[in-house]
């Protein structure tokens, strides 16, 4: 009789098999004067969603010689290695293995949440400090995060859509990876306990034709639409949307409030729906000088994330100088110490108990002419 593991418990086996198999000689790094600091930072940087994961690696390569400029870390230089996942599941363990044979003291990732939920406590396990970057609250206490979670994103989405169009019946369109499942939770939720009547679609990954998806949501006669993929598939939906001619409202969801959306859309499609996101870092007066110097660094204008891989850095960073150490224990507890950090990205307290950020900037979204976003009014 063949056995069938639960796909809830498969994955916890797995993850148990795995951290046993982390070998001893990648939990020990004893102090070297002339050994450098390294620093991976993992994240897409290759295939769907390179334009992030670049980003955030200028971010952290930008901290690192700011630092580096100023003698490094306890007298020793910073040096930042890659760690191309491509926001792939598949390819979370190969990277972590990666990162553990090139001895890396932290790592500023993973960025896409289905990939952290398998290898951050990997991580963990090997004594490599993570100042994560994904969104779940699934991965909330596995190292630190500066960016938004889930339960912080859902409540600002739901009380806009609520408040500022009222709807009676919404369709949600949602992909189901973890964070994209976990966002049509959250509204889905919001919109039911305010007595909205739901209906929820499943979006296939990769889809390529979303006329089908978006009569069967039209079907329902929805007040609003909210979105919550993959920017490809939230191209794919809205420009069905647009070709159907109807004037339903919609949200895209975080994961499309991305440059990259308004590059490979254009403008005008970009302006049919608003987006839930965080500001650019352009809009954020804590900023300037950020902004500024990643232009001579770079030559190019920075995106969303950059900002936040640069604060997660500069985090790191301080905490290593206050442990004195660059080891895992001592740096984790600095960590998850910060209290009243001045990042580019805002003002940065840790909450201790759950590693995650207290309070984050998320907002309502729009394309303006000049294809940038602008936060809406009462958003």
């Amino acid at each position: 009789m063949r056995t069938v593991i639960p796909r809830v418990v498969a994955p916890l086996l797995l993850l148990a098999a795995g951290i046993a198999a982390v070998p001893a000689m990648s939990l020990a790094r004893p102090w070297d004067p002339d050994r450098k600091v390294v620093v991976a930072v993992e994240a897409p940087m290759s295939g769907e969603g390179k334009q992030d994961g670049l980003d955030q690696l200028r971010g952290v390569e930008l901290a690192a010689r700011q630092a580096n400029a100023e003698g490094g870390i306890l007298g020793r230089k910073i040096l930042v290695i890659r760690a191309d996942d491509q926001g792939m599941p598949d390819l979370a363990l190969p990277t972590f293995r990666r990162v553990a044979r090139a001895r890396a003291d932290a790592i500023i990732g993973p960025y896409n949440s289905s990939v952290g939920i398998i290898n951050l406590p990997f991580y963990m396990r090997a004594r490599i400090a993570p100042v994560q970057m994904t969104s779940t609250d699934a991965t909330s206490g596995m190292g630190v995060n500066v960016q938004p979670k889930t339960r912080q994103i859902s409540p600002v989405e739901v009380a806009y859509v609520r408040e500022a169009w009222k709807p009676a019946r919404v369709a949600i369109l949602a992909g189901a990876s973890t964070f994209l499942a976990g966002e049509a939770d959250g509204m889905q939720a919001g919109m039911q306990a305010a007595g909205a009547t739901v209906t929820r679609l499943p979006v296939e990954a990769g889809a390529t034709d979303c006329a089908p998806i978006v009569a069967e949501a039209l079907a329902s006669s929805p007040d609003a639409i909210y979105i919550s993929t993959k920017i490809n598939e939230g191209i794919c939906i809205t420009r069905a949307l647009v070709a159907s001619g109807s004037p339903v409202k919609c949200l895209l969801g975080f994961a499309n409030a991305d440059p990259s959306f308004i590059a490979r859309a254009g403008v005008a499609l970009s302006q049919r729906c608003l987006f839930t996101g965080v500001p650019l870092p352009q809009a954020f007066p804590t900023a300037r000088d950020y902004v500024r110097e990643y232009r001579a660094a770079f030559g190019i204008e920075p995106s969303t994330w950059g900002s936040f891989t640069y604060d997660s850095a500069r985090i790191l960073f301080a905490a290593m100088r206050r442990a004195g150490t660059t080891a895992y224990r001592p740096v984790m507890r600095e960590l998850k110490a910060t209290r009243g950090f001045r990042g580019a990205t805002g003002t940065i307290t840790i909450d201790p108990r759950t590693g995650d950020r207290r309070p984050v900037a998320v907002t309502i979204l729009q394309v303006d002419d000049a294809g940038q976003f602008t936060i809406v009014d009462g958003g």
